[in-house]
């Protein structure tokens, strides 16, 4: 995702210019490379972060030091680490998001109308598809979108992840979430509304990283003009 943001800032994606990076594998960039995010001794304006849980936190560290903006699409994180974010939030603005791309949010959009209008009559799935070499299972965008149909159903929801250790019929409330892992995918989700003789399919497909690359940087040029609190990609696109 590094290589990816830096190549969509070459192409003149937003207003923005690379500082520095941050990254354990030294390579070949046009900003200077630091090992860890205590050690960047150079001047930035908002920071953008892919990385790991215990990464991401140093990252937001190294923003409250210097009272930065800190844009984030790490997954993965776990309850206390957003807690420590939407404490930082009090201080400096901090923007999450588990898909920066503006199509996927468009999808939750989609997907929490239909829940809406479709009801009980029709059984939530969601299938997601990802590389080969892809760590988390479900992916944060499939949790993302559990969480859209959650929020738009009336009622309790359960989310059943696969089905292997399952042996009885499938509940009203149940949300399944399936993933798929091979070759080099960059990322597919399907939600599934399965009624009585028709269906709904609500589909986003990312052709490469760099679409979520453009959404961190139009997040970052949004971020770099607010006051400190928690925004989401919603904020951005004001769905």
């Amino acid at each position: 995702m590094g290589k990816a943001i830096l190549t969509a800032m070459e192409d003149g994606t937003g207003d923005l210019v690379p500082a520095a990076g941050v990254d354990l594998q030294a390579g070949e960039y046009p900003v200077p490379l630091f090992a860890s995010a205590q050690a960047v001794d150079v001047p930035f304006d908002v920071a953008i972060d892919f990385s790991r849980p215990a990464a991401t936190i140093a990252v937001m560290e190294l923003c409250l030091r210097e009272g930065k903006p800190l844009v984030t699409g790490t997954t993965g994180l776990g309850e206390e680490d957003m807690m420590r974010l939407k404490a930082a939030s009090r201080i400096i603005p901090v923007f999450y998001s588990r898909n920066m791309s503006l199509g996927v949010n468009l999808q939750l959009a989609l997907v929490q109308a239909a829940t809406k209008v479709l009801g009980d009559a029709f059984d939530p799935e969601i299938v997601e598809t990802h590389h080969n070499l892809k760590v988390d299972a479900p992916s944060g965008t499939a949790l993302m979108l559990a969480e859209a149909i959650e929020h738009a159903r009336s009622g309790e929801s359960e989310l059943v992840f696969g089905r292997h250790e399952k042996n009885k019929r499938r509940a009203k409330e149940e949300i399944g979430i399936h993933s798929l892992r091979g070759g080099n995918k960059a990322g597919e989700h399907a939600v599934y509304f399965l009624g009585d003789d028709e269906e709904l399919i609500i589909t986003h497909r990312a052709g490469s990283k760099r679409v979520f690359a453009q959404g961190a940087l139009k997040a970052a040029a949004f971020l770099v003009r607010q006051k400190p609190g928690f925004y989401t990609m919603a904020d951005v696109i004001c769905i």
